[in-house]
């Protein structure tokens, strides 16, 4: 075999690797939650998200690909379930299973 003869397979082999090794240090769903509710998206907490204040009536919970709370507005009492931003989930996941 010559060399360069597959540099994509290689590469991919490469890069899978690393792939694969990032998600085995990735937070854990549990450690992903405890570390969103130490930024403030606890129970009692109030949170501005999407232009508009919430009430955050439940710690953050696992939420198909992401975390959510429960939370309720000042103009509105009804409890729904708020899905936290794709940052906020990205930047704890970033911190890889450090989570307080």
């Amino acid at each position: 075999m010559e060399w360069g003869a597959f540099p994509r397979r290689s590469s991919e082999g490469y890069n899978n690797v690393i792939m694969i090794a990032r998600n085995l240090e990735s937070p854990s769903v549990s450690e992903m939650c405890a570390h969103v509710k130490h930024l403030g998206y606890a129970t009692s907490g109030r949170i501005r998200l999407y232009g508009e204040e919430f009430e955050v009536v439940s710690d953050p919970f696992p939420e198909d690909d992401g975390i959510a709370v429960h939370v309720k507005t000042k103009h509105d009492s009804t409890v729904r379930v708020l899905k936290l931003p794709a940052t906020v989930v990205q930047s704890v996941k970033g911190r890889g299973g450090k989570a307080a």
